[in-house]
């Protein structure tokens, strides 16, 4: 099975690693319900399948955990991906995941020095004052090294490992015909969408694998901090930047991890928690694009209470409208309106519960449990767990945007607490979420969503003869079929009634709009009167077609 499906002869060696690894640890029934056994033993490998020792007496996610591990560095990574979906893994196995390092031995220094040597176009000792051919932290990607400019300035040199993109993609070529059998053959598995998985963590393992792309990105979250004085984001040196390697700034400050450092050098807690709070806060509610594993390894505490944030390997993007939604589930949450969190939730994982009723009742009881507590006694990351393990019973996955938004929001709390123990996420975010309110409704911002919303509208009124034409021919051909769910008629109701609004409405403000502008036209006081009445009725039907809109999430 798995023969038709790989792609090069090349990746039997790696195949029968894997498969060794996953027997020694007990998974050999997995190995044989996927087909791989055969195949590899087909290809002239021998199995060792009595090779299991007292390894399969862990409990599950531990010896999923060592697994990956023994795998190398492309599992390492899938691993700490999902250490980012409690929405897919209960907290045991979060836990497990979280303890994947991805640390290793330094790749040899000829190695590593003649492939620096090809992306710099000179010898690196040449080209730096001074190069320090002892890496400050190998990883399983890449591995940093410090050096000086001719001036003196202080750099790292981050640096890929030599041949590791042709490990990287075996890996992924084996992981995506995996995920394809798995869907086929592992029932209990299709749930979790593994194809959709693999392709995430294949889009993140080839941007991760390119060092230009973290470049980009810390130029992008620089340009967003220019003008805040406690943030510090490293300089890129793009004249020595390229897919294999990156020179940035050396960032001279007290690791996130020495807290005893902090206190020597007389910084203040409290300043540097909510100001590390007010900085990952704005990348999400204000930028969309934030550091989405802001541990303490990634920060720096520098002087006058700054901080330094470090490694945009790994970034979020949230669109405008996910921006949105997150400002209305937080608000849906404290406001306690549950039919709100449901629509967002149900909008984020794309499809309806089967369960509907029972979801509303359990976020009622879920809201209800944070009713009379101040908002300083509560605890964001144990708020966002226990709303994603709601997720996971119900059969819902988030998408991969909204699973590193929790795990940032989670690390954030965590680095907050651990600076100051007083520290509280909810009451940090609040202003932020006013002003993000505020925001929302602001002259500009109305003015670009009405623009927005006409240029939409007037869009699908033009594309509806071609639109109706188009069913009407698939009527004719037989291609169109009904199909009606009325297992839920009071819910179906409310909505298409609401649908029903709204597009009257739209098509209303549209029209006066319209015609408000050809009657101003005409020359006549009535006529102007008329046309200016006109248009601020259009005007009112546009605002209330946007609030409508954004109540209902």
């Amino acid at each position: 099975m798995l023969l038709e499906t790989l792609s090069v002869a090349r990746d039997f060696g790696r195949v029968h690693e894997i498969t060794s690894i996953l027997i020694r640890y007990g998974f050999g029934d997995l190995v044989q319900r996927l087909g791989i056994a055969g195949i590899v033993e087909r290809a002239g490998h021998v199995l060792h399948w009595h090779e299991i020792d007292e390894l399969t007496n862990m409990e599950s996610p531990e010896r999923v955990r060592r697994v990956l591990e023994e795998m190398g560095p492309t599992f390492v990574k899938l691993g700490q991906i999902f250490a980012t979906r409690p929405d897919l893994f209960s907290p045991p196995w979060i836990a497990e995941f979280e303890k994947l390092q991805d640390q290793a031995r330094p790749a040899p220094i000829d190695k590593i020095m003649a492939q620096l040597k090809e992306d710099l176009g000179a010898d690196p000792e040449t080209v730096f004052a001074l190069f320090d051919k002892t890496p400050l932290a190998a990883a399983s990607i890449g591995q940093v090294h410090k050096a000086f400019l001719d001036d003196g300035t202080p750099v790292i040199v981050k640096i890929r490992r030599p041949g590791i993109r042709a490990v990287v993609e075996a890996d992924l070529r084996l992981l995506n015909q995996l995920a394809d059998i798995a869907s086929k053959e592992l029932k209990d598995l299709r749930r979790y969408n593994p194809q959709d998985i693999v392709r995430q963590f294949t889009l993140s393992m080839r941007r991760e694998l390119d060092l230009a792309i973290e470049g980009r990105n810390s130029e992008r979250m620089r340009a967003n901090f220019r003008n805040h004085r406690t943030i510090v984001i490293p300089k890129v040196y793009w004249e020595w930047t390229s897919e294999r390697v990156n020179v940035q700034e050396f960032i001279v400050g007290i690791s996130g991890h020495d807290m005893k450092a902090l206190d020597l050098a007389r910084l203040d807690r409290k300043k540097l928690a909510k100001a590390g709070a007010d900085a990952i806060l704005k990348m999400i509610l204000e930028d969309g694009f934030f550091h989405a594993d802001p541990h303490p390894g990634n920060c720096f505490f520098l002087e006058q209470n700054r901080i330094a944030f470090i490694d945009f390997g790994m970034v979020g993007r949230l669109s405008e409208e996910r921006r949105n939604q997150v400002i209305n589930l937080l608000h849906g949450l404290v406001e306690r309106d549950s039919d709100l969190v449901v629509k967002i939730l149900l909008r984020w994982a794309d499809k309806s519960s089967n369960h509907y009723d029972n979801l509303i009742m359990e976020i009622d009881n879920f809201i209800d449990q944070y009713h009379d507590v101040p908002l300083k006694d509560l605890n964001m990351g144990e708020l966002l767990i226990n709303l994603t393990t709601l997720l996971r019973d119900h059969q819902l996955n988030l998408p991969a945007d909204l699973t590193l938004l929790i795990k940032a929001f989670i690390t954030l709390e965590g680095l907050g607490r651990q600076l100051d123990p007083n520290f509280n996420l909810v009451v940090a975010a609040t202003p932020l979420l006013k002003r993000a309110f505020l925001q929302r409704y602001s002259p500009e911002f109305m003015t670009r969503k009405g623009l927005k919303s006409v240029a939409s509208l007037v869009e699908m009124l033009s594309g509806l003869p071609q639109d109706l034409h188009r069913i009407l021919e698939d009527l004719r051909r037989g291609a169109v079929s009904v199909r009606l769910d009325i297992s839920r008629p009071e819910w179906l109701g409310k909505e298409l009634d609401r649908l029903v609004n709204r597009l009257s409405v739209s098509l209303v403000t549209a029209s006066m709009i319209i015609g408000s502008s050809i009657v101003s036209t005409v020359e006549g006081g009535t006529s102007s009167f008329i046309g200016l009445t006109a248009f601020i009725g259009a005007l009112f039907g546009g605002l209330w077609l946007l609030f409508s809109i954004w109540r209902s999430g």
